[in-house]
């Protein structure tokens, strides 16, 4: 008996001493002696600029025979008339009518050139929320210190940001060492198939290989994540696949008073169910393993010593992230049911119930997996599973944080928010960088803006804006970025 505790004993002090061995190790990866950029004389003007952009209602729509061409073209109008120098130094060309790509001359050809790019679709309004609105989506208005309107986050501040930067260099005779490409797609919002898709092929037919990618993403977090509350700027390496299964339930019809034991919609109520009890198992690898080693030096030691032996502590580790939405988004495949339609009137049985589920893949799933995965959840041969192949993605490559492109985001972050954490991460959602895989593999998803969970919720919602100093800082952030490419 006391060789056994003698054992025990020995056995969970070397323990210990393993635990304690790899958090001690462990150091920071923040970049140090970063120099603060000097300060921008960035006038008022962008911040009219911002507003006017707000102002053009550049929708996109699922059903193309709803966009409003002009709003497009006016839009396109209103960039050539701001940004002079733009256009008459770099060359442009339009894509598939709407899209948008310069090419702006380095001094250094042998250098790879770099791609800066972004959106200027929006989303709608949702019918019967513009009283909810603090200030109308389209007007535009500057109150208060913020810019209201939709696409002052998504993605319409991205645009202006960087050809704020791009006149503002331009003005000072400014010539970058390398290349760089600008693009501006017009239909993100609903896929990108015909600007981003189109740009990047074009690129891909003139054999052009890119430094590095830059699109919207990641923002810095200014609450932290579990366990630090330092703001947190999260630069997105990878982002999740895309795909919605429509799930169809039959029943028998007929008059409510006599039902069956199950209704179809009860059949469909069931396998919603099921999925939302056995989500997909979280896995702690790819983009959220960088994030992790980032994050993990700057955490208080007892979270530490979790993020440090990730071998053993998995289950720990997930539970912490699994406290929120988001870190629960970062280490699994989501489920979101997102639209039901049954019946058409409420002493009538439907006979057909459709439901749609919408699923954000993580890397090391795919599109085929996730409806193998719920056929096998819910195991019932009278609910039928199709694939909406429409906006299908698979999941994105993971981009490398050793490169070039990288350190140059690092580094300007710091430069410019001097006491914020840099942090490579895994984005939720889907961008237009997706499609640049074949032109680049460092490709990066970063928005200078300073957001709060609060904020996070804004983008697509009501009282989408900006703070005055955000949009300043973004266009500061962009002048930075190219001259220390």
């Amino acid at each position: 008996m006391k060789n056994a505790l003698r054992v025990i004993a020995i056995g969970l002090v070397s323990l210990i001493g393993v635990l304690l061995f790899n958090t001690f190790r462990i150091s920071s990866k923040q970049m140090a002696g970063i120099v603060p950029a000097p300060a921008l004389a960035i006038s008022d003007s962008a911040l009219t600029h911002l507003s006017d952009a707000v102002k053009i209602r550049t929708v996109s729509y699922e059903d193309l025979s709803l966009m409003d061409s002009t709003q497009f073209e006016k839009f396109i109008g209103f960039l050539e008339q701001t940004y002079p120098l733009t256009h008459a130094r770099l060359k442009r060309e339009r894509i598939n009518g709407y899209a948008l790509l310069f090419e702006w001359k380095g001094k250094n050809p042998t250098l790879k050139p770099a791609l800066l790019m972004g959106h200027y679709d929006v989303v709608p309004v949702v019918q019967g929320t513009e009283k909810m609105w603090k200030h109308q989506p389209f007007a535009g208005d500057i109150a208060d210190g913020f810019i209201y309107g939709r696409g002052t986050l998504d993605d319409k501040v991205t645009v202006i940001g960087v050809l704020e930067a791009i006149e503002y260099l331009l003005q000072q005779n400014y010539q970058p060492e390398r290349s760089f490409y600008l693009a501006f797609g017009h239909d993100e919002e609903v896929s990108g198939r015909y600007g981003a898709r189109q740009i990047a092929a074009l690129l891909e037919t003139r054999k052009v290989q890119l430094e590095y990618v830059m699109d919207e993403g990641g923002t810095i977090k200014t609450d932290g994540v579990s366990g630090i509350t330092t703001p947190i700027a999260l630069i997105g390496i990878a982002e999740k696949g895309y795909t919605t299964l429509q799930l169809t339930s039959v029943g028998d019809g007929g008059h409510s008073s006599m039902p069956p034991p199950q209704t179809s919609i009860g059949m469909m109520a069931e396998a919603i169910d099921k999925l939302q009890k056995n989500p997909f198992p979280a896995r702690l690898e790819g983009a959220a393993s960088y994030l992790q080693d980032y994050l993990a030096p700057e955490m208080p030691f007892d979270t530490k010593i979790a993020m440090a032996n990730r071998w053993l502590l998995k289950p720990v580790i997930v539970n912490i992230l699994a406290k929120t939405n988001a870190g629960n988004a970062m280490v699994r495949t989501s489920i979101a049911p997102t639209v039901i339609h049954a019946g058409v009137k409420d002493n009538v049985l439907p006979v057909e119930v459709i439901a749609k589920i919408n699923f954000r893949i993580l890397p090391g799933d795919s599109v085929r997996g996730v409806a193998d995965y719920v056929k096998k959840t819910i195991d019932n041969e009278r609910i039928t599973i199709e694939t909406l192949k429409q906006f299908d993605s698979e999941p994105s490559p993971v981009s490398d944080t050793a490169t070039l492109g990288f350190r140059a985001l690092h580094r300007t972050i710091k430069s410019c928010f001097p006491e914020v954490i840099v942090a490579p991460y895994l984005v939720v959602g889907a961008t237009d960088a997706r499609f640049y895989r074949n032109v680049c593999s460092n490709i990066y998803r970063f928005m200078p803006v300073r957001m709060n969970e609060e904020d996070l919720k804004r983008p697509h919602g009501t009282n989408e804006r900006i703070s005055e100093t955000d949009f300043k800082n973004v266009v500061k952030f962009y002048v930075e970025l190219v001259k220390g490419s």
